[in-house]
């Protein structure tokens, strides 16, 4: 009785810990949201993000790599497809979890979105999940560096777009990399196996 007495009071404590955290969280996520989109001044910056997240809807440019890469790679061609369903993967779970949480995209006075949406639900972000997927996924077959680099910037292209908050692109990018990393454990990589055939002398 005393053991279950203090895990139901280190339970009630850490969940008024986090109650009283939330706003503060909440707080810092719409001031980085604030600090972020009021930098979208410049018209060559603003067509730029939205020519990134174009690339980026429904995870139609990370599909088309992997598809390309398939096709052109024939001896990792599993990979390459592994990869790709991982990407479509994510996105589609990401779907999935923004119909259950249904938190609004941001309004806020003075900084409207500068780019359409397929719809109004922001968390998690699909673009950042797709992205984040992509770059464990594809890092099989290709330089990890320049994937990630371009995941970041697709993540970042939402906020500066007003579209998303800092922690729908967190939320997405942990979403993406947790789906990214299935195709490692599907198929791991290891050293080829040698077979030696000895014949009779």
């Amino acid at each position: 009785m005393i053991l279950v007495a203090r895990v139901t009071n280190k339970l009630s404590s850490s969940s008024a810990a986090a109650r009283a955290l939330a706003p503060r969280v909440a707080a810092g996520d719409l001031a980085l949201y604030r600090g972020v989109r009021s930098r979208a001044v410049h018209p060559r910056a603003v067509r730029a993000a939205r020519g990134l997240s174009h690339l980026g809807e429904h995870a139609a440019l990370w599909l088309a790599g992997g598809a390309l890469g398939g096709a052109l790679d024939r001896p990792r061609r599993g990979d390459w497809l592994r990869a790709a369903g991982a990407v479509a993967g994510a996105h589609a779970l990401n779907v999935a979890v923004k119909r259950v949480v249904r938190r609004p995209r941001p309004i806020l006075k003075g900084l409207p979105a500068l780019a359409g949406t397929p719809s109004a639900l922001s968390f998690p972000s699909a673009h950042a999940a797709s992205s984040f997927a992509a770059a464990r996924a594809y890092s099989r077959v290709v330089p990890s560096a320049p994937l990630y680099v371009a995941a970041a910037a697709m993540g970042v292209s939402r906020v500066f777009l007003g579209v998303h908050y800092p922690s729908d692109v967190v939320a997405g990018a942990l979403l993406g990399l947790a789906v990214g990393s299935i195709p490692a454990l599907v198929a791991p990589e290891g050293p080829g196996v040698e077979v030696v055939v000895r014949t009779a002398a």
